[in-house]
């Protein structure tokens, strides 16, 4: 048996064109790898262009393909400019990738209307209306894959995340939506929701003198998460062997929502 052509043929991603927001941070980029790494054709969106441009280059350098686009998923019309310019590079899109995302970690007392807004058009308005543009695309071919980016915080809270924990959460009730609509079009929606991971903007909690061993106590691994380790759940819902799942979130936390580090208990080992 050749265990690497059975594994191709399930995992693969040959063929597939797939749109990545949020495509040059640090969960985005990780997974935008992992992805040209199975052989889709990555079309890397984001705010700063360059970034997806350095990204798009070093993927290429690795022998995969993708390209860079404009995209700032807070302005309606920078969505519907970059899907289209997209589907004339590609003539399709087989699979959304939304990954954009942005927090400001405050209490709820504290929260200004200016900043609710901002985490709400980014995280959720901007969400739905790239994945309602992307999914008339799908629509029209009678195929399509959406995996939306949760969060711990779309089940499990924490103090100075309320905007961010109430867009989560939206996003994962989108996700049934989205599958319960879209199913008859021939269209799955899936969540991934990340734990707490390690990246460049969130290097300052783990740094933090009681909120980096609050989180430890209660991640039954006892550690961050790397982007790394969201690759392999990002492949497999992309790809085919996914192919009767819909209308679920994933969550790829280390074990932190089971209940993080056991009380003492009796045992011979």
């Amino acid at each position: 048996m050749d265990t690497g052509a059975y594994l191709h043929s399930v995992f693969g991603l040959e063929g597939k064109t797939i749109l990545v927001t949020g495509a040059a941070g640090g969960i985005g980029s990780a997974i935008s790898r992992g992805l040209a790494s199975a052989g889709g054709e990555v079309a890397l969106c984001g705010r700063n262009l360059e970034k997806c441009r350095i990204l798009a280059d070093e993927i290429a350098a690795a022998g995969g393909k993708a390209s860079a686009h404009h995209l700032d998923v807070a302005d309606l019309d920078s969505i519907q400019g970059c899907v289209d310019e997209v589907v004339q590079q590609y003539r399709k899109i087989d699979v959304l990738f939304n990954v954009a995302g942005i927090n400001k970690r405050e209490g709820l007392l504290d929260v200004a209307p200016e900043t609710y807004d901002r985490i709400m058009n980014t995280n959720l308005k901007g969400l739905f209306f790239i994945s309602q543009a992307v999914a008339r695309e799908m629509y029209r071919q009678k195929s399509g894959n959406i995996i939306n980016i949760g969060s711990h915080n779309d089940t499990g809270m924490l103090g100075g995340c309320s905007v961010y924990g109430a867009a989560k959460s939206g996003v994962v009730a989108l996700t049934r939506s989205m599958a319960v609509e879209f199913a008859q079009y021939g269209i799955r929606c899936n969540a991934i929701s990340p734990g707490h991971i390690l990246t460049e903007l969130t290097q300052v909690t783990w740094d933090h003198p009681t909120r980096g061993d609050y989180l430890r106590e209660r991640i039954a691994m006892g550690r961050p998460g790397s982007p790394e380790e969201l690759v392999g759940m990002a492949i497999m819902l992309a790809s085919d062997a996914s192919s009767y799942m819909t209308g679920q979130a994933y969550h790829v936390d280390g074990g932190c929502l089971c209940g993080g580090s056991p009380w003492e208990y009796d045992t011979q080992y």
